[in-house]
Order: structure tokens, then C-alpha cells, then sequence
């Protein structure tokens, strides 16, 4: 099977202009483990974006295709699409980007080895996405858009409807807080507005596959509060080896969301009373890139296997993998 991997950050979406550098961190960590994982299994063909600034970061393991600044990355990418079998886009729900991607290898016949766009569309949505936790009885934090929200005392959080990680997502501790991030937002649609609870903010890495779903590891999300605004520092992936707190929640949330397909990440905040849904990513997330050294479990395999309708998960290991992310951006 020859697979097309696009990372949308390492692998040209940003040639013609800066590399944002946490995200591009992060990409390039989950790319890496992404092409470890596919270059292990027999039989498979890789194909690789890479931009070419980042020419040397990354071993392919397979045919490499350099994204120049002069090239339409999205051009390029259908062209390569239809030269594969199968494709893995891995990128951010903002602007649409990962949606677009979906729909285009869709169009395209080719085999999408993730979620379908259509549960982009949905998950990638914060606020469709409560409303459907809502509809399930599945707890989750208390969401509406900020263009009906009005001041009330408490910490509150404003984030991007689409946002991906911390970016465009502020902390209001008070009426003064409010106000400046009120008159900075160009379009108020565009972002929602949630109490800020506090609690251990905790991740689930699991597989789905039409209504069912398995949880792989619990991971724990550090962060910093930097300038009002939430930044990840460091995920420990496969924290907690008791599975019993989240596997009734996991068949939910498969329940609700049967689009789901393949490898998506669980945010959670956990207080002492409840376990909420924050987010739910129809994507790779950083966890993943610790996975196969804590549970020694090739996820690309698992989700291979799952084309064919098998899945067999059987850990070899449970080592807690400390994953580092950049604080701070740099071009």
C-alpha cells in the first residue's frame, strides 16, 4: 500500500510565510512518530511532505516530496493523492484546513486513514461539539458563543470555536480582563465563551470505529499561564494505568459520535466530583508521539488493521513517556 503522509505544518502549509514554532514542534514530533510507525509495517510505500526548511529534521523513511515557497501546497497535495492508495493528513481544524483535506481525498477515492470530514466538521466545532455532548448526557463544560456572553464574576475562558491547542484562547479573571479581550476580537462569532474550572487536565488516546471505541492511554497535560493565556509545556503520556474512570466514558462518546474513525484525542478536565469533556480531536495529537515507547503499540498498524475490520491491541509495556513541547513561538 503506498500511504501519503501530509503534515500540514512541517509539510508546506506554511511556505509562504513563517513557521509558527510550537506548532511546528509539535507537528514535527507527531510526523516523526507517524512515519516510525508506518515505516515498521510490511508492505507499505511512504510518500512524505516536508517543507524544505525543514530538510534534515526529519527521517522519511520513504520518497520525499520538498514543498518550496513558490509551490501551491494544496496542488501539490491533490496531485500526490492521486499517485497513493491510501492518505494521513495531519493538521489543525482551524480555517478548515483539516476538513478540506478530508473532503479532498474523499473526492478523490482514495482510502482516508482517519476521521471522514464530516466528523471534522463536527468535532472540530466546539460548540456543535458540546451540543452533542449535551444531546448524550455526557458531562462536559458549559459553552456559548462570546457574542451573547456577558460579564458575570468568576474566571472565565474566551477560545477560537475552531482553535486547535491554546492558540487564540484567554483567561478572564475579571471585568477589566473581560472588556480588553472583548474590544480585541474582530468577530465575536467566532470564538465561545466557558467557566474556567479548575481541575487536573488529563487526555485520552484512544481508536474509534463506527460507534465503538478503545482506549489506548490516559495522559496528564502540563501547562503555563502565560499573559492570560493557557500555554502546554509537557504531556506525560500513559499517566494513569487505572483505565475503570474512562472506559464507560469512551463507549459514550463512540456512541455519540459514531463518525469518528481511526486515532482522535479526549480532552478532559477532572475535578473531585466529575470527569468533563473539554475537546475531542479527530486527529493525532501530541500523545501520540509517546505511545509506542510507554505501550510499545503501533497505532498505525492498529488503524490499518481496523480497514480490514480486526483489531488486536496488546501492549507489551506501561512506561509513563514524558513528552516536551516549546513555549514560546519562533520563526
Amino acid at each position: 500500500m503506498k500511504i501519503l503522509v501530509f503534515e500540514y505544518i512541517t509539510g508546506g502549509g506554511f511556505n509562504k510565510q513563517a513557521l509558527p514554532g510550537s506548532l511546528a514542534r509539535e507537528g514535527g514530533l507527531m510526523l516523526q512518530a507517524l512515519l516510525d510507525n508506518l515505516a515498521a509495517i510490511d508492505g507499505v510505500e511512504l510518500v512524505v511532505m516536508l517543507d524544505e526548511r525543514l530538510l534534515g529534521s526529519v527521517n522519511t523513511g520513504g520518497a520525499m516530496v520538498v514543498i518550496k515557497p513558490e509551490n501551491d501546497v494544496m496542488q501539490e497535495f491533490s496531485r500526490l493523492v492521486e499517485q497513493c492508495d491510501a492518505v494521513w493528513p495531519v493538521a489543525p481544524e482551524f480555517d478548515g484546513i483539516l476538513q478540506a483535506l478530508c473532503q479532498m481525498v474523499e473526492q478523490l477515492g482514495r482510502i482516508l486513514l482517519t476521521s471522514p470530514a464530516s466528523a471534522v466538521a463536527l468535532t472540530g466545532n466546539k460548540l456543535r461539539t458540546y451540543e452533542r455532548l449535551l444531546q448524550h448526557d455526557i458531562a462536559t463544560v458549559a459553552t456559548r458563543l462570546f457574542d451573547t456572553a456577558e460579564y458575570q464574576p468568576g474566571e472565565w475562558i474566551i477560545k477560537s470555536i475552531d482553535g486547535v491547542g491554546c492558540a487564540e484562547s484567554y483567561l478572564i479573571e475579571d471585568r477589566q480582563d473581560f472588556a480588553a479581550i472583548s474590544s480585541q476580537l474582530p468577530d465575536k462569532t467566532r470564538f465561545i465563551f466557558q467557566p474556567h474550572i479548575q481541575g487536573e487536565k488529563t487526555s485520552l488516546s484512544c481508536l474509534f470505529n463506527q460507534g465503538q471505541g478503545w482506549l489506548l492511554c490516559v495522559n496528564l497535560q502540563r501547562f503555563e499561564i502565560i499573559d492570560k493565556q493557557y500555554q502546554l509545556t509537557e504531556c506525560v503520556v500513559n499517566y494513569k494505568a487505572d483505565f475503570s474512570p474512562y472506559q464507560g466514558l469512551v463507549r459514550a462518546i463512540a456512541q455519540a459520535f459514531p463518525e469518528l474513525w481511526g486515532y482522535a484525542g479526549i480532552d478532559l478536565i477532572e475535578t473531585a466530583e466529575q470527569i468533563y469533556v473539554l475537546e475531542i480531536n479527530p486527529r493525532l495529537t501530541t500523545s501520540f508521539t509517546g505511545i509506542y515507547k510507554g505501550l510499545g503499540v503501533n497505532v498505525a498498524e492498529q488503524v490499518l488493521q481496523m480497514l480490514n475490520g480486526e483489531l488486536r491491541i496488546h501492549p507489551v509495556r506501561s512506561q509513563s513517556i514524558a513528552v516536551k513541547v516549546r513555549e514560546t513561538d519562533a520563526a
